[in-house]
Formats: structure tokens, C-alpha cells, sequence
């Protein structure tokens, strides 16, 4: 059956100034019974199970994806997807009543891709009939802790449109399947129910959590998952699976299980159904007692089983028959082959009214000494090289569609952004970024990142070519944070393209690697820049090895166009002025316009920061600290700190140093207090002259472990803001959540790990505030956190450990590398920013969207074209503050998909918390809109096409229901907290 987005390339005509729109009843097409209407039927008199035959196939994880997909190097684990995919659908022609979910698109694509017609017209039947159905649908299963909003809603859409284009209606997942990630995000509900699913189950909560709510029957809740968008647009009713994913105990029949199979000839010896079918009943009767309805699900598979399908649908086909035999005999229990929509369909029929839940389910522990928190930070590295790679990602996406079809085929060759936008889809699964997998894994990740970003280099090349007029090699530096760029290096005369994928200008401070003395710097207009040369660090000279030679750093700032660029042309002066030196001792002070901040010269540390525009001053003191690591022979607990757990052995953290050695460097473009901790851990605290944020750049490894114990290293910001043990992060880059310290606010919280039970993620900021004063950090990766502390807050910047946590991944978190053999060395950037708290968020709004989409910048050697076009914006006008071009990415051939997205939420700004009137035929310089269609958030569905169940909470609250008033067919209004997703056809001028 062909989808929508097919319908709408074959049948729709585009006329100029039209809004296109789906067809309706293209023709006679097959009868289908997929979805709700397919599902079995169920008894109101008794208590229904729901059989649910799945697999868990981890997108990476002990192995490879590729080698779990053609299941490879068997001895670490055995898997192989393809083998289950061939044997589920064998299996599913046998017999029409049986039912199978299929969940990670990124393996099914590559199953799909390697079959005949025959294979997969058969595949369609069992999809059109209901029999095979995906749930979640995404590439992959992502992780909701360490992700950020915007790569996940790439992922999801990309899996997604795969479904689409290839099932149509049938192939759209009505389910969110979550069950494996640690710990769920809010802000992953929100946007599952933007997304149009109908419900999300899960299968890991904490288990003080899942006590609670067993004993109150609250397994199955309303989320309502914004305090911003108006009921029900964020609102998802979520289940709570009753094993987590896995069978009940003595009913697996995989390859690998050890439960004995149903045998039911009864001439032969050790006939069993009637033991089965009593151990049987029993469950399902105590399973009934902690759920509402007569209906309760089981999971029947768990991590890459039925690559034997037969052993599992054998007996579940024996099962069914005997348990349902007994009804004739009086028994209430009816078993069917089901599905998570089928059993979500009979919870809806049931209109009961559900508990309501406006937190998330952070952090997660599965018992008192066991949180997973540690990998909020594990792996920091692999951490930022995705956020990196996410910005690279929207930065191709846009010039794809800027530049036009030369983009993909120009001077530099035939370039895509398809090698990309699978890694990075990749890379969101619950055992990528978030660090959880072995090592040899976490390379591929990055290998995969890197050769998709070699691709887009092509992209991003031939669009700027075509933009620019200009077709000089372009050069790329990928090791600018360590200061190592071959070009600007060596170079006499070069020229810096900087491209700012942001809808509004930014202004960002450029640092070079150079080996002269002295620069001139001019931009687009001639006009001379201010620009300084200092001494690169010794901590960068040591974190570089042998990758670079610069002496000194070239420093200017620079400001960039809206969604477009600018060029800056720097050269070698013979007659310039020495380069900035370093000085010895600390200054008391450094301030620009903005801001103030004071050291201690006794210790030479921060002592305090003050916003000279808002006249504040608050106390703040930052060091470094770790934890050192449980080894798991303690008393309490024999849990040790692994890639998952966080357990440190003590609730006082070890200082590394109370004094910093320190040198400074003071220009008229930047000032800079080097700090030296230990020879493993240093800091450059760094203010630039036109900036209104503090800049710690801190570098921490190789972690000693000499003392044979691993170290949680953080840095912690004590302050003299009265916080009453609350403090504040954010939700997967989007919402703010309030976090306080030992509460949890739907259950009583007996604390059992003062510091770990404590943590939160943090995705891109957090802060700190009262009545006077609010002090936020950007961070530049996901990280966890925590405020221990009144008035402080503590970030988690590495883990080095020496023992597994027991959690499956079988080897410790001891990174090292060829650059690095004795142990991993991190860099990373916090950005500081105090400011009032109404006001607050007008800052760190904007200065996190920059930090994940920080410009990028290409070089050209010598000399440019007299002809070359040295300025460019993609839009008429910047957007207003509040507005973020989420997503600018080609679709087809002449059409485009846009988001915008409306950044604030509803309370946060006096100013920008206001709903903001777009024209999209207003919107770009280069690309006529010729007609424009509203999807939901993933693409996959007419936003006014999407219907959703409406769920009843437990409260007395009657939510207003929310209504669009745009003032015309181009002028689209966002609300605070607002996703708005079109597909456009475009015309390139």
C-alpha cells in the first residue's frame, strides 16, 4: 500500500501559493486490518493476558551494530538479527493468530534492503493484516538521559519515514516502546505525544518507585509531560511492564533459556501441562492484583531472541490452547497472541480515570546501593564528539537545501547527508552516547560519526562553492579545541568562512592556531578587527601530543549572518606588536562591560562574580574534587561504580588542590587566568571582551590510578545563593525540571546514597537561584549533576574506573587510547552567567542553542576571487529570540522539511514567553515557497490527519483546548514550548 508521502510525490499537483495537502481515496485499495482493527478479540468477563512476542536488539552494545546484524564474533555474545527476522517471519505465515513487534528500524532497513520482492510483498501481507507490527519505530531506541531533543526527534523521524514510505498506514507505530533505556525523560513524552502515539511502556523504574506504585495500582498513569504546551497536546498515557521486558519466571523458550518446554503427549514421559498451566494461572492472577483492569500484559522475549521462532511460537501456541481449554471447565483467564496497541486499545475501552504525573522517573536505581547515574557522564568524550557531530549534522542538512542540487554534486564531488544522519541516528541508542557500551563499540560510534561528517565535508563544500562563487579548497580543522590546524599554522595569508547554522547573528570568539607574532584581521566589509596572538597553554601543548606545532593562538571575534556566513581574511604581519606574554601571578580581577570577576590571591581561585549591568554580586568559589570509586567490598554492598553505577565509597568528595598555580594573560579581546590543579587537571577561566558569560575551560586526565581505586572527578561551584536544596536542570535540552535534594515528588524517598541518589542528567544547562539571584552553567555534552549543598552545584566531568558494575557490559570504564595509552584526557567548556532570575532564561536560552549549534568554520589558503561573494544570510530577516529554526533538511526532490520551534517556556521571560507570528514565504533568500503543509513533530502524519485516545486523569482539572489562529495560510503562530513541522515545496532563486 503505497503511504502518504508516497500518495502526496505520485498524485499531488503543486500549484504556486497552494497548500498541499495528503490525497483522499486514491483509488480502490486492498482491505487491511492492520492496527487496532486488527487485534484479537477479548472477553469482559475475564481477566485477559496479553501475549507479546518481541526481541530487544540493542543498536550496538557488547558488539558492533554490523556484528550484531549479521551476527558476528558470537564469542562475545550470541546475536544475529537477521537470523531472527528470517525465522519470525517464517514463523508468522504458519499461523495467522500469531502476533510479533518489531522495534529497531536501523536493523529492519537492512533486513528489508537484502530481500526478494516475494520476501517482501510477503512482509507486507503480515504487516497490512496486523500480524507483524512496529512499535516506537525510531532507528533506534534512544537513550533519554544523555540525548539531546533535537537528535532525537532526527532519529525518530528517520526510522519513521522508512516505515511510511514502505508500509503506509500500516507501518505507522501507534505505541512508544521504551523498554530498556535507565530512567525516563519528560521531555521524550512530550514529544512522543507531539508525535501522535497513543501510549508508551517502559520497563525499568526505580524500585522504591514501582513498590509504591503496585501497592496504589498507579503502574499505568496519564504523563503530562509540559508545563508550557495546553492539555492534552503533551499528555501520554504510559505503562509500567510488569517484568521489565523479559518473560515470566519459567515461561522462556528461546535457544538460550533453561525453562523446560510445554510437553504435552501425555504417553510420554514427564508430561507437564498441568504444572504449566498451574504455575501459569498463578501469575497471571497475581500479576491482576497490582494492575486496574481484567486486561495485563506480558512480554514473551527479551535481548536478540527468536532467532529460533519455532521454540518460542511452539509453545506459546501450546500455552494458549491449554490455559483457554480450561474455560470450559470455569476457569476466567483468557490468553491471546497480542500487541502493545491491542492491550492499549482495552485500556482506553475501559475509561477509568488514571493517576496524573508532571516529573519524570530520574534518577533510576534497582536497588538501595544501585543508582544509574554514572552514566549521565561516562565516556565524556564519545559524549561531546556527538554533540559535535549533531550540530555538524543541521549545518549539512541547511546547505544541502541553501545550495541547492550542486550541493551534492559540485566541484568537490558527489557528496550526502545520509552517511550522517544514520551514524548520528545510531549513535542516540540507549548504549551509545550514553556510554554504556564496551569499548570497541564506543570506537565504531565514533568511526561511524567521523566518516559521516567526511561525507557532509563534501556537501558543506560544494554549497558554499556555489554560494560563494568561489571553488578554492576548502580546508577543514576538526582540532581546534587543542589548538592544531595544519593550515592556519603554516599559512602567511588565509581566509576563515564562518557559517552560523542559528536563525538570528551571533557573535563568537575565533582562535587559531598560529606561529607568528602578529596578525591582521579584516572582515567582509574591509573593516580592521581587533585581534590578539597569545602563548598556546602548556596544558594545550601537553592534551595535543604530537598532532600540532603552533606557539601561539590568533584571537578575534566575529559575527555571523543569520543561517548563512561571513568571510574574514587574516595575514602575517612582519611589523605588529609582540604577542601577548603570560604574567605570573594572578590578577585580583578581570571584567569586561558585563561582567566582574575577583580571585583569592592567596589560593588563586574564583572568589566571587558580579553582573555589572543588573549591579549583582554573589560569592562563588569553583575547585575540582572526585569521589573515589566503591570497589564493591564494603559492608553495605558489594555494588561497584561501573559505566552505569555511580557508588562513590564516601559522601565527602577528595579536593585535588586548595591552591591553583596560576599565569594570565590580559588583551583588549580576551582575558585569561590559567590555572594548574595537578598535573592531571587544569582550568583556563576565560572572559572575552564583548561577552556576557564566563568561560571555564577545563582539561582532567589521565585519572591517576596508582591507588588501584577508580575516581568520579567533578567540579563543583559553591556560592553564596540560598537555594534550599533545590536546584534546576533541563529536560533533554528543552523543559526545566526543579530537582531537591532527597525528594522524589510522587513517592516518600528513603534515601540510601546521599550523593548518587542525588544526581540528575544534565543535557545543555543547569542553575541554581533565589528570590535575588540566579547563576546558570552551560554545559557543552551531557553530564550528571547534582546540588549537595546549599548554594552549590556540582558537575561530573569523568569517570576512570577499574571494576564492571555487573550490568551486563563485562569490562571496567578505563578509557585510554593510541593518543592517550595511559588514560583519557577530556576537554571541556562551562559557561557561567548570573543574572536576575526573571531574566534569566532571555540568556541561557539562546547561549545554550549556540553552544549545540556553534558556528562552523572552513579555511581557504591565500588569496580569494575578486568575484567571490564574501557575505550571505538563507534568510530575509533574523528570527525573533524566541524562535529556533529547529530543522532545515531536504526532503525530496523539490520539497523541504522546516521546523520552528518556539524556545521558551510559558513562565520563563517576561519579554519572549509570548506567542511569535512567522511568514513562511517571508522566511528564506533563496528558495520561493510554493506550497506549505502542517505535520505532526516526526513527520509521519498530517498534522490535522492526527487523532489520538483521550485519556481521563485523576484530577478535577478541565484543560482549555488549544486553538491555532494563524493569520493567514503563510503566517504561522508558535506558542511557548512550540514545535510547528511543515513540509514545503520550494523553488531555489
Amino acid at each position: 500500500m503505497a503511504s502518504g508521502l508516497q500518495q502526496l510525490c505520485v498524485f499531488l499537483l503543486f500549484v504556486v501559493g497552494e497548500v498541499l495537502s495528503f490525497p483522499v481515496n486514491q483509488g480502490a485499495k486492498p482491505a487491511v486490518s492492520c492496527g487496532y482493527e486488527s487485534c484479537h478479540a477479548t472477553k469482559p468477563d475475564m481477566l485477559n493476558v496479553h501475549l507479546v512476542p518481541h526481541t530487544h536488539d540493542d543498536v550496538g552494545w557488547l558488539k558492533t551494530v554490523d556484528q550484531y546484524y549479521y551476527g558476528d564474533r558470537n564469542d562475545i555474545q550470541h546475536a544475529g538479527v537477521q537470523y531472527i527476522l528470517d525465522s519470525v517471519v517464517d514463523q508468522l505465515i504458519k499461523n495467522p493468530d500469531r502476533r510479533f513487534i518489531y522495534v529497531e528500524t536501523a536493523f529492519f532497513y537492512r533486513w528489508w534492503k537484502q530481500q526478494s520482492s516475494a520476501t517482501q510483498q510477503t512482509v507486507k501481507q503480515l504487516v497490512d493484516e496486523g500480524r507483524l507490527e512496529f512499535v516506537n519505530g525510531g532507528w533506534c531506541m534512544s537513550d533519554e538521559a544523555t540525548t539531546h531533543y533535537s537528535a532525537v526527534i532526527d532519529q525518530m523521524t528517520i526510522g519513521l519515514r522508512f516505515l511510511n514510505e514502505t508500509f503506509g498506514p500500516c507501518g505507522r507505530p501507534r505505541v512508544a516502546w521504551h523498554i530498556d533505556p535507565f530512567g525516563h525523560a519528560r521531555e521524550h513524552a512530550s514529544m512522543f505525544a507531539q508525535m501522535g502515539y497513543d501510549g508508551l511502556f517502559f520497563g525499568r523504574l526505580d524500585y522504591q518507585d514501582r513498590a509504591h506504585r503496585m501497592r496504589e495500582k498507579e503502574q499505568e498513569l496519564l504523563w503530562r509531560a509540559s508545563d508550557s504546551l495546553t492539555p492534552p497536546m503533551a499528555d501520554l498515557f504510559t505503562g509500567i511492564l510488569p517484568n521489565g521486558y523479559n518473560p515470566p519466571e519459567g515461561f522462556c523458550w528461546d535457544q538460550f533459556c533453561d525453562d523446560p518446554p510445554i510437553r504435552d503427549d501425555p504417553d510420554l514421559e514427564d508430561y507437564n501441562v498441568d504444572d504449566v498451566v498451574k504455575r501459569f494461572l498463578a501469575i497471571a492472577k497475581n500479576q491482576a492484583t497490582v494492575y486496574k483492569t481484567n486486561h495485563i500484559i506480558m512480554t514473551m522475549g527479551s535481548d536478540f531472541q527468536y532467532e529460533n521462532a519455532n521454540l518460542w511460537y511452539k509453545n506459546l501456541d501450546k500455552l494458549i490452547h491449554y490455559v483457554n481449554a480450561l474455560q470450559a471447565k470455569g476457569s476466567k483467564v483468557n490468553v491471546l497472541y497480542s500487541t502493545p496497541s491491542c492491550y492499549l486499545q482495552e485500556l482506553h475501552r475501559a475509561n477509568l480515570t488514571w493517576a496524573l504525573k508532571t516529573d519524570d522517573f530520574f534518577p533510576y536505581a534497582d536497588d538501595a546501593h544501585d543508582f544509574w547515574t554514572g552514566y549521565f557522564t561516562s565516556r565524556p568524550a564519545l559524549k561531546r564528539y556527538e554533540r559535535i557531530s549533531n550540530g555538524n549534522l543541521q549545518i549539512c542538512n541547511q546547505l544541502e537545501v541553501l545550495g541547492g542540487p550542486v550541493s551534492r554534486k559540485g566541484p568537490f564531488g558527489e557528496g550526502d547527508s545520509q552517511t550522517m544522519k544514520k551514524a548520528m541516528a545510531v549513535a542516540q541508542h540507549h548504549d551509545a552516547v550514553s556510554g554504556t557500551e564496551k569499548q570497541h563499540v564506543a570506537n565504531d560510534y565514533a568511526r561511524k560519526l567521523a566518516e559521516g561528517w567526511q561525507h557532509c565535508q563534501v556537501v558543506v563544500s560544494n554549497s558554499l562553492a556555489g554560494l560563494s562563487s568561489s571553488s578554492a579548497e576548502r580546508i577543514y580543522c576538526d582540532n581546534l579545541n587543542v589548538s592544531v590546524c595544519p593550515l592556519t599554522e603554516s599559512s602567511k595569508k588565509f581566509s576563515v568562512n564562518v557559517y552560523n547554522p542559528l536563525a538570528q547573528p551571533v557573535n563568537w570568539a575565533v582562535r587559531l592556531p598560529v606561529n607568528g607574532t602578529a596578525y591582521s584581521v579584516s572582515d567582509a566589509k574591509g573593516r580592521s578587527v581587533d585581534c590578539q596572538v597569545v602563548p598556546v597553554s602548556r596544558a594545550t601543548q601537553n592534551v595535543r601530543r604530537n598532532r600540532g606545532f603552533a606557539v601561539n593562538e590568533l584571537v578575534f571575534q566575529v559575527q555571523a549572518p543569520p543561517l548563512g556566513y561571513t568571510i574574514y581574511f587574516v595575514s602575517l604581519r612582519q611589523d605588529g606588536p609582540p604577542p601577548a606574554s603570560t604574567q605570573p601571578r594572578p590578577p585580583t580581577v578581570i571584567k569586561n562591560k558585563f561582567l566582574q570577576v575577583t580571585f583569592d590571591p592567596d589560593t588563586g581561585l574564583l572568589s566571587s562574580l558580579s553582573n555589572l549591568e543588573t549591579k549583582q554580586t554573589i560569592k562563588l568559589t569553583q575547585n575540582f574534587y572526585w569521589y573515589n570509586a566503591s570497589d564493591g567490598k564494603n559492608m553495605d554492598s558489594s555494588q561497584p561504580s561501573g559505566a552505569y553505577i555511580f557508588r562513590p565509597n564516601s559522601s565527602t568528595p577528595f579536593g585535588i588542590s586548595r591552591t591553583a598555580k596560576t599565569e594570565t594573560v590580559q588583551t583588549s579581546v580576551v582575558q585569561e587566568v590559567r590555572q594548574w590543579f595537578a598535573p592531571w587537571v587544569s582550568q583556563v577561566v576565560r572572559l572575552y571582551t564583548d561577552s556576557r558569560t564566563l568561560e571555564l575551560e577545563w582539561t582532567v586526565g589521565p585519572v591517576p590510578i596508582d591507588d588501584h581505586l577508580g575516581k568520579e572527578v567533578i567540579t563543583r561551584l559553591d556560592t553564596s545563593i540560598k537555594t534550599s536544596e533545590i536546584f534546576y536542570t533541563d529536560s533533554n535540552g528543552r523543559e526545566v525540571l526543579q530537582r531537591r535534594k532527597d525528594f522524589r515528588p510522587t513517592w516518600q524517598l528513603k534515601q540510601s546514597e546521599p550523593i548518587a541518589g542525588n544526581y540528575y542528567p544534565i543535557n545543555s544547562r543547569a542553575f541554581i537561584k533565589d528570590d535575588e539571584d540566579q547563576l546558570t552553567v552551560v554545559t557543552d555534552r551531557s553530564q550528571g549533576g547534582a546540588s549537595i549543598q546549599n548554594g552549590s552545584l556540582e558537575i561530573m566531568l569523568h569517570r576512570r574506573l577499574l571494576y564492571d558494575d555487573f550490568r551486563g557490559v563485562g569490562e571496567p570504564l578505563n578509557e585510554i587510547s593510541s593518543i592517550f595509552p595511559e588514560g583519557l584526557v577530556v576537554r571541556g567548556r562551562l559557561l557561567l552567567s548570573l543574572d536576575r532570575p526573571p531574566t534569566a532564561a532571555d540568556t541561557h536560552r539562546p547561549l545554550a542553542q549556540q553552544v549545540v549549534l556553534q558556528p562552523l568554520l572552513t579555511f581557504t589558503d591565500g588569496e580569494l576571487n575578486s568575484n567571490t561573494r564574501l557575505e550571505f544570510s538563507g534568510l530575509q530577516a533574523a528570527l525573533p529570540p524566541a524562535v529556533h529554526l529547529l530543522t532545515l533538511t531536504q526532503w525530496d526532490k523539490d520539497k523541504v522539511l522546516l521546523r520552528l520551534e518556539h524556545q521558551f517556556q510559558s513562565w520563563e521571560s517576561k519579554r519572549n514567553s509570548k506567542p511569535v507570528t512567522v511568514n513562511l514565504q517571508k522566511l528564506f533568500s533563496t528558495l520561493d515557497v510554493l506550497g506549505a503543509s502542517e505535520l505532526n513533530l516526526s513527520a509521519n502524519q498530517w498534522k490535522d490527519e492526527m487523532s489520538r485516545f483521550d485519556w481521563t486523569p485523576q484530577t478535577d482539572e478541565k484543560p482549555l483546548l488549544k486553538t491555532f489562529e494563524d493569520h493567514s495560510d503563510w503566517e504561522v503562530t508558535l506558542r511557548p514550548m512550540e514545535i510547528r513541522t511543515f513540509l514545503l515545496r520550494v523553488r531555489l532563486r
